[in-house]
């Protein structure tokens, strides 16, 4: 696609600053989604510092060559759920979770001393574009029940059914979601200049107004069908980022080495699931802006950045770090991939951390809001994947199998759980498409089956 700000243009310090913002709408829901689903006292403004600051870690790493935002990473709940589950105090759950994070972040960086010594030739050949580009479109595709619910979830379920049922608030939650994805739409599509380039901005604000307008109907009239925005989080705000590395220092002291054995066995298989992943995320936003980030600045730099910058963020926040595919899709839709502005992004996100009031507006933007902008770009980030696989000979036999697993796999919602460990979907399905394309890619002899494929490899 054709960029309006490649990776090192610089926009004009005005318009950064309404491009950084809006790359943290895009990448705040899910960020400060992570530390309210585990509690326990975790904080969203600390997780929100924590990303800012992984993200600058993985922008030094990188040499500001790869333009996405970390934030909190969903793969590591259940293994962050556990750090609690086995501490004899809260305050040792906190150490838990900085020590399991430098568990995760170890594994990156042993991967990246191989990637170093190895080269990065091995990823081509195990893991061509028949297989990379279903992956990439499982990515979006596994995140959009995510994005359906957010845009419905005022509305009821029924036992026994798949259908929502739309009630009241359900169809003024529909509503609100469907004034934000038009909005952003029309201003992607149609939008002149600086509408084109801040689609997401405008179509949450939009969102949020017709929202906003329906609260305070139903405030006045006592209909609860019309209350979206839920104002009275106002009342309790957290005034400054309570880190995590405050809570745990007494923590420290009540770890033995049977918790921190549980700690290993919770964080470092989910790191290598969470690695190809990481591949995956990389290879899409490649094709994104048309350079190579696994060769420059190198796959070695990228994982490093990934684990230091988790490190790190778990350190503040608590939750692990990972590129997010919010940021990857912002990039795409905008066809902005300014590196400056993901900076400004992570700078921006440190500050609003220790401003309480607008931590809170943030957070009082309704789901259904966020899921009209969650459609986009889920949507993008599947469609980014689907455009890998037009470069495929879907003629051949091989390829065709190849694609089809990792579809169905995914969209299947194959994920599995061993042992404490949990494959997601996405981990699965590539998996699954290695092994079938490594089977169906040879010949009794051990040549290459697949010429493209082969002729990639040697052009490597």
């Amino acid at each position: 696609m054709k960029l309006t700000y490649d990776v090192k243009d610089k926009p004009k310090f005005g318009q950064m600053i309404v491009f950084a913002f809006q790359q943290l709408l895009a990448i705040l829901a899910a960020t400060i989604a992570v530390p309210s689903i585990v509690q326990n006292g975790m904080s969203q403004s600390a997780a929100l510092f924590g990303a800012g600051v992984g993200t600058i870690v993985y922008l030094l790493f990188t040499k500001f060559k790869s333009p996405v935002f970390l934030g909190s990473s969903f793969a590591f709940l259940g293994s962050m759920f556990a750090a609690f589950a086995g501490a004899v105090s809260t305050s040792a759950g906190h150490a838990g979770l900085i020590i399991g994070a430098v568990f995760a972040g170890l594994v990156y960086v042993g991967i990246a001393l191989v990637v170093k010594l190895v080269g990065v030739d091995w990823i081509d050949k195990i893991m061509p574009k028949q297989v990379i580009g279903p992956t990439v479109a499982i990515i979006g595709l596994s995140l959009a029940g995510n994005a359906i619910g957010d845009v419905l979830k005022f509305a009821g379920s029924e036992e026994g059914s798949s259908a929502y049922v739309m009630t009241s608030k359900g169809w003024v939650g529909l509503i609100c979601a469907l004034v934000t994805l038009f909005v952003v739409m029309i201003c992607s599509v149609f939008g002149k200049k600086m509408a084109k380039l801040i689609p997401f901005i405008i179509g949450i604000l939009a969102g949020y107004a017709v929202a906003a307008v329906f609260t305070v109907i139903g405030l006045k009239t006592g209909n609860e069908a019309f209350q979206i925005i839920d104002f009275s989080l106002f009342k309790n705000m957290q005034w400054y980022p309570d880190f995590t590395f405050l809570k745990a220092a007494q923590g420290f002291k009540e770890i033995d080495a049977t918790y921190i054995g549980t700690l290993a066995v919770a964080y470092i298989p989910v790191a290598f699931v969470v690695f190809a992943e990481h591949i995956a995320d990389h290879k899409n936003l490649s094709s994104i802006i048309e350079k190579d980030l696994t060769k420059d600045p190198g796959l070695h730099r990228t994982l490093l950045g990934d684990g230091v910058g988790s490190m790190v963020g778990a350190l503040f926040g608590g939750c692990p770090n990972t590129t997010y595919g919010e940021s990857v899709g912002c990039v795409a839709i905008t066809g902005n991939a300014s590196v400056v502005t993901i900076l400004a992004t992570a700078v921006m996100a440190i500050a609003i951390s220790f401003f309480a009031p607008f931590v809170t507006f943030l957070s009082t933007i309704p789901s259904c809001v966020m899921g009209g902008v969650c459609v986009t770009l889920y949507g993008f980030i599947a469609v980014s994947g689907l455009k890998m696989v037009q470069k495929v000979d879907l003629d051949q036999n091989s390829n065709l199998f190849v694609v089809s697993v990792i579809l169905i796999a995914g969209i299947g919602g194959m994920s599995l759980k061993i042992g404490k460990v949990t494959l997601t979907e996405v981990a699965t399905a590539l998996i699954l498409g290695i092994i079938v394309n490594l089977v169906l890619s040879r010949k009794k002899g051990g040549k290459v089956e697949n010429a493209e494929a082969e002729e990639a490899v040697k052009a490597e």
